[in-house]
């Protein structure tokens, strides 16, 4: 009996956690959308503007599979993503100097503008949510 019943409390916390981030992608999804973005969009451009601190003030951007491990989105979903972000003028595309084989992506101004733009809101929306 205690078993199933410690068993249920991780149940009922895990789909605590999965509500959360539903109620949360949904907030982000409405307040980015009057910017052109969503939740996962603005992910992959914070991920990117953060590699301007990372590798000594370049701007060198990250390998897809590397945005991967950070994003939780399934290669493909990331593939069609950048994609997009390209075509919008946020992201640009080139080929991994290191592996000829890989394709690296960084943030063009247009992007880094509009990540500076959408930060405050997207910080706003992650403070009203997880701390009130």
């Amino acid at each position: 009996m205690a078993a199933k019943k410690a068993e249920q409390t991780l149940v009922t916390q895990w789909r605590s956690i999965l509500d959360l981030h539903a109620r949360v992608q949904c907030e982000l999804d409405r307040a980015l959308h009057g910017h052109g973005l969503c939740g996962s969009d603005f992910e992959v451009l914070d991920v990117l503007a953060g590699t301007r601190d990372e590798d000594g003030g370049g701007s060198g951007g990250y390998r897809v599979q590397q945005i991967s491990e950070r994003v939780h989105l399934s290669q493909s979903a990331l593939s069609r993503l950048v994609a997009r972000l390209e075509r919008d003028g946020l992201v640009e595309r080139s080929m991994c100097p290191e592996d000829r084989r890989g394709v690296r992506v960084a943030l063009t101004p247009k992007g880094r503008a509009r990540h500076g733009e959408v930060l405050p809101v997207q910080r706003a929306v992650l403070h009203r949510m997880l701390t009130g």
